[in-house]
């Protein structure tokens, strides 16, 4: 259990230094740059190297369509749900994804390795993969949507480069392209330059923002979605399948990651109440402390 302490508090860390230099120079720190330079230019990079440092084995591809599976009938839950409780446009679209969208890939990697050891990689690997795709279609869509029409979202959805270069990175992939050390070091330093800037951005985003300003029943919807109804019908869908333990406990708690910190930078690439989606974002990884806990427990009875 150390270990799962110690793979979340390694990963924070950096959203405290964003924290304190939004605190020390204010105005000076432009996150709207920041974010830009993340999304249109070091993610390019995270994705190449995530994609082509393992060969990608078509024969685990499994695992990652029970993920899939399952996020397309939550999705299409909240879809409809949330179209009853939310009027505002931009609440809408922040209710509709922000819980789908989990930390599959910085924090559910890690924590799964200390669950169930390094056989987990090749796994977490590939359902991050659709995680990726996910974000870059589904995600940039509704939080698109809240503040452009349907036309301009789909649209959006194709500018994003990271889409295209996960596309290209796949079939390098397949086609067995193994980038050599320079192109690997290369990749590895804006891999993780991009994923220490994408904490640091939360980081930032954190500062000034108030909870008591985020709408309540925006609150108890995601939260309760993301650890109530989510992992309540993940478990029933993965319960009945058969399925080798591992890999059903696998796509639990891939499912079970709290908000990832990409939904901050979505939501501000298109001006969808950044610092509210800040705000869930926060919340869901502090509750998340706790419900690891109960999600590690849940998996005896998989």
């Amino acid at each position: 259990m150390s270990s799962i302490i110690f793979s979340i508090l390694s990963i924070y860390i950096f959203i405290v230094i964003g924290f304190i230099a939004k605190l020390s120079f204010k105005e000076k720190i432009d996150d709207k740059t920041i974010n830009l330079i993340n999304v249109y230019f070091l993610q390019v990079f995270l994705t190449f190297w995530g994609l082509l440092i393992k060969p990608i084995d078509i024969t685990l591809l499994y695992a990652p369509s029970i993920y899939l599976v399952i996020v397309i009938i939550l999705l299409l839950v909240s879809i409809f749900t949330a179209k009853k409780l939310f009027s505002s446009p931009k609440d809408y679209s922040i209710a509709t994804v922000a819980a789908i969208i989990g930390n599959t890939g910085n924090l559910g990697i890690p924590i799964n390795i200390a669950i169930f050891g390094e056989e987990s990689i090749p796994y977490t690997t590939v359902v991050n993969l659709v995680n990726v795709f996910v974000v870059y279609t589904v995600g940039v869509f509704y939080y698109s949507r809240g503040t452009y029409n349907i036309k301009t979202s789909l649209l959006n959805i194709i500018k994003i480069p990271i889409l295209w270069a996960s596309i290209i990175a796949i079939l390098l992939s397949i086609y067995g392209y193994k980038p050599s050390g320079a192109i690997a070091n290369m990749l590895m330093m804006g891999a993780y330059a991009s994923m220490t800037m994408q904490l640091f951005l939360f980081g930032i985003y954190l500062y000034g923002t108030k909870i008591k300003e985020v709408s309540k029943s925006l609150i108890v919807w995601v939260i309760s979605f993301k650890f109530v109804l989510l992992p309540l019908i993940a478990f029933i869908v993965l319960y009945f399948l058969e399925l080798d333990s591992m890999i059903k406990g696998i796509i639990f708690i891939e499912l079970m990651m709290p908000l990832a910190v990409t939904n901050v930078n979505l939501a501000s690439l298109y001006d969808c109440k950044p610092k509210i989606v800040t705000a869930l974002v926060f919340i869901s990884s502090v509750i998340f402390l706790g419900v690891i806990f109960i999600a590690v427990k849940a998996l005896e009875y998989l």
